[in-house]
């Protein structure tokens, strides 16, 4: 079974397992049901020694490739764009970019889905360039989309402190106090 037949289990597994596994699952030279047990790799469909196009999203939607290797950069079930809209609002607390990610955002497998939905949010809203900000958009990159997929938004605050990626999980990407 390939990643396309699984894409739910696939991005549980994407997130949890090692890089090369990911991967394999994401080709679908691994299948969903046994991670060490590659198939043929030609069901991906690429020729060997095949070139594929990273796609990276720049503030005004458009799109400009460069040449990645044999690795697919984007999950081609679930395409780009993964930001709907972001909007700046102000809490108790100060100020918090939520983020509103898109159907694909929430579900793909792509290997730099993260980085492509990071740089979509900066078009949208440049003062979120900030270590902080990048790391909960992480947390919640990685986590929220298993653990509450359906979440409108991923809420960012610039206030919360730069923390280990094992303390920004434990605080459940709301490090420094709970959830705006």
């Amino acid at each position: 079974m390939n990643a396309e037949r699984c894409p739910r289990r696939t991005a549980a597994r994407a997130q949890i397992m090692s890089p090369v596994v990911a991967l394999g699952i994401a080709l679908g030279v691994v299948a969903c049901g046994d991670d060490a047990a590659p198939t043929d790799a030609s069901s991906t469909g690429a020729p060997p020694g095949a070139v594929t196009t990273a796609t990276t999203v720049t503030s005004t939607g458009d799109t400009s490739g460069a040449a990645t290797g044999a690795v697919p950069a984007t999950d081609a079930a679930h395409p780009p764009p993964y930001v709907d809209h972001v909007e700046w609002v102000q809490t108790a607390v100060g100020p918090s970019l939520q983020v509103h990610p898109t159907p694909a955002g929430r579900r793909t497998y792509s290997t730099d889905g993260a980085d492509v939905a990071w740089a979509e949010v900066l078009g949208m809203a440049p003062g979120a360039d900030t270590p902080g900000m990048r790391a909960q958009f992480d947390c919640h990159w990685t986590y929220a989309r298993l653990v509450a997929p359906d979440k409108p938004s991923w809420n960012l605050e610039p206030r919360r402190p730069v923390v280990t990626q094992q303390e920004m999980a434990a605080s459940r990407c709301n490090p420094g106090g709970p959830e705006e």
